[in-house]
């Protein structure tokens, strides 16, 4: 008999065929978000678990009377919404789908760099809104990015992608903090403190995990230390930012603006954040291109098909 394998959202149409052709697999044709009630059905009736970042898989999932399912194939890089604790004590695998991502979430984060310097969504919702009067000289005045400074929190494969475009498209110079210092730093400044690379920093940009030792490490302290010139960009986790200090510190000037992907409460908006001109919000699009999100699914189902085969995991975080 074939595996049975629960997907909790709509995935590419080329993912879902394959997974279908070897497979039980039960697909979410509405494409609402399962509650914790049927996730924790789903874990007596199915051999694997295919979730979102958008599904809270918590320990009350994993360990549910009478647990069938044996992998949780987890669709995108993050896994902080997984217990892994807990499903290492059920026994249960987890993995993720890191590397696939990389290109099209950087490309993102430079977007949302040139959106908020350069004031486009003020423009935007200015022009839609028929409240343009026409070019002058000082209109929604920006500022270049060129030989500004791009501080990155944190130095993986997005910050790392996100560096090297900035570097070469806008000509920008590269800083960096991480817990620790990297043996390739491409050209790239390293900072011991997060405090001195945010006074450094014209741009500075997130990519640390999500998670306890991240929680609102951007906050309104570390807010005053940024120029009142500097942009933040926030593509990695909503929960790194305290979003009321964020907020308040785009209403104060104390810092120029800033470009979101990713929100703590999401798909919940904080309404101070909505109604920040100086704010660029975007609906949590860092790999939404049809290729990388096809290429997510192929690696979840990748490590499925390793794993019912009996073959080592590709991306196994727990």
């Amino acid at each position: 008999m074939k595996p049975k394998i629960l997907i909790s959202r709509r995935w590419p149409k080329a993912v879902e065929a394959r997974l279908s052709a070897r497979y039980d697999a039960t697909l979410n044709e509405g494409d609402t978000p399962l509650t914790l009630d049927q996730l924790r059905a789903a874990m007596t009736e199915y051999d694997a678990l295919c979730p979102t970042v958008s599904d809270k898989v918590p320990a009350a999932v994993l360990s549910a009377p009478g647990v069938r399912v044996r992998i949780v194939a987890n669709y995108g890089a993050g896994h902080e919404h997984i217990d892994l604790e807990a499903a290492k004590a059920a026994g249960i695998a987890v993995t993720n789908t890191p590397d696939v991502l990389t290109d099209t979430t950087a490309e993102l984060a430079v977007l949302l760099m040139l959106m908020a310097s350069r004031r486009a969504g003020e423009g935007e919702r200015e022009l839609r809104a028929g409240e343009w009067t026409g070019w002058r000289p000082t209109h929604l005045l920006g500022q270049s990015l060129a030989s500004k400074t791009l501080g990155l929190v944190g130095y993986g494969r997005i910050a790392r992608a996100t560096a090297e475009r900035a570097r070469a498209l806008l000509g920008m110079s590269i800083a960096y903090h991480s817990r620790r210092r990297a043996e390739n730093e491409d050209g790239a400044v390293y900072f011991d403190t997060l405090e001195a690379l945010a006074e450094a920093s014209d741009v500075l940009s997130l990519h640390t995990p999500g998670g306890p030792q991240t929680y609102h490490l951007i906050n309104a302290a570390l807010l005053k230390r940024m120029k009142p010139t500097a942009i933040l960009i926030n593509t990695a986790r909503g929960s790194v930012v305290n979003e009321d200090d964020l907020a308040q510190a785009l209403s104060d000037g104390v810092i120029a603006g800033a470009g979101l992907d990713v929100y703590q409460g999401e798909p919940a908006i904080l309404p101070a954040l909505l109604a920040a001109p100086n704010a660029v919000l975007l609906p949590h699009l860092g790999s939404a291109t049809l290729e990388t999100r096809t290429a997510m699914g192929m690696r979840v189902a990748d490590n499925l098909d390793r794993f019912f085969d009996g073959e080592p995991l590709l991306d196994r975080v727990a």
